[in-house]
């Protein structure tokens, strides 16, 4: 496969809160052309900032999804995520969290209960994957991808460290 040219560098567009915890830049939908963008259809990152210790719950509250997956990275903080068909977890620094939505579920995300009552920085992104016709109506499912067992490889060359993001997907 030969090697893509960047085609374009795109300025981060105005933020806005989704909850009271995530203050996100929407690149796509929006920046970029949806039908060039399939499957991926949302990309939601959350530049590194302070967020002061609150004894009030940070995150989004109970909200539907059906027929994507969600992959979310943590750069800084904590995430925490429980849904309708009893999965969960913490999404902690250099964790990814990949959720199957399939033919639905009921979730929220927030700030970890000690990293909301700490406060800290804050950093993470979430990409939003359209699951093809046929998988639609999966079953949901969590998986956690904890970054000490996340496989890193050696390039070849610089002498860069890459990571292998290995999971059942």
């Amino acid at each position: 496969m030969e090697p893509r040219e960047i085609e374009k560098i795109l300025t981060p567009p105005f933020t806005r809160m989704v909850g009271n915890g995530f203050k996100v830049h929407n690149f796509f939908p929006g920046l970029m052309d949806y039908h060039r963008m399939s499957p991926f259809f949302l990309l939601d990152y959350n530049a590194k900032m302070f967020f002061p210790p609150s004894n009030i719950p940070l995150g989004v509250g109970v909200h539907p999804h059906r027929g994507i997956e969600t992959v979310t990275v943590a750069y800084h903080g904590k995430i925490a995520h429980h849904d309708s068909a009893g999965n969960g977890g913490v999404i902690g620094e250099g964790d990814l969290q990949w959720m199957t939505a399939g033919g639905g579920v009921l979730h929220k995300e927030y700030h970890e209960d000690t990293f909301n009552k700490e406060g800290g920085d804050f950093q993470m992104a979430q990409i939003w994957v359209n699951l093809p016709k046929k998988n639609k109506m999966t079953p949901p499912k969590y998986q956690a991808l904890v970054h000490n067992e996340i496989p890193k490889h050696q390039l070849p060359g610089d002498g860069g460290v890459v990571e292998v993001i290995a999971g059942d997907y």
